[in-house]
């Protein structure tokens, strides 16, 4: 059975590679807008069900993944930043205290379907200003949720993390794997 990753994030499409399983990248057009009054802690996974959907409805052959991360702190989904004002008020959020990444993954495969949500906690180092407005003037945080790339120079903002590191980057992909083998779905 073919597999989707129904996804546009480049990290995440690198994450799957790692899985050595053939796939192709089909990217959903679903709608993204949360309904008003979805909890925080329901965001990532529901989003991902979404995606996932919306590609199996073109390609009811293939085993579609969908997923979408977010980045809760203070029970509030940070998104991506929408300019440099938002990204530094994001990193003054994020300075000094711990909050919680979850990516919600979404398996459809024919009849069946398998979601899920990955936690992880990460711990910043307390920030200057000029260590805030010096990410900000960087590339880097304005295609990420939450604002910041464990993997580039945002895990130089990082004491710790507890959990799956390559959940933050955006997929949680030993769990990943062994959800496809549990359904029989090329893995």
């Amino acid at each position: 059975m073919k597999l989707i990753l129904a996804s546009a994030s480049p990290r995440r499409r690198e994450l799957l590679e790692k899985t050595g399983l053939p796939f192709e990248v089909i990217v959903s057009a679903c709608d993204e807008t949360l309904p008003a009054g979805t909890p925080a802690y329901r965001a990532a996974e529901l989003l991902s069900i979404r995606k996932a959907e919306a590609v199996a409805k073109e390609h009811p052959e293939a085993t579609v993944i969908g997923a979408d991360t977010t980045v809760l702190c203070d029970d509030r989904v940070l998104g991506k930043p929408a300019d440099r004002a938002d990204c530094i008020r994001m990193m003054h959020m994020l300075s000094g205290r711990t909050h919680l990444v979850q990516t919600g993954c979404t398996i459809l495969s024919g009849a069946q379907r398998v979601s899920f949500t990955a936690e992880t906690e990460v711990t910043f180092y307390p920030l200057t200003d000029a260590e805030i407005e010096a990410y900000a003037d960087s590339d880097e945080p304005y295609d990420k949720a939450g604002g910041y790339g464990i993997q580039g120079q945002g895990g130089l903002l990082i004491e710790g993390i507890r959990g799956d590191y390559y959940n933050v980057v955006g997929l949680p992909v030993a769990r990943l794997l062994r959800e496809l083998r549990k359904i029989g779905a090329n893995a």
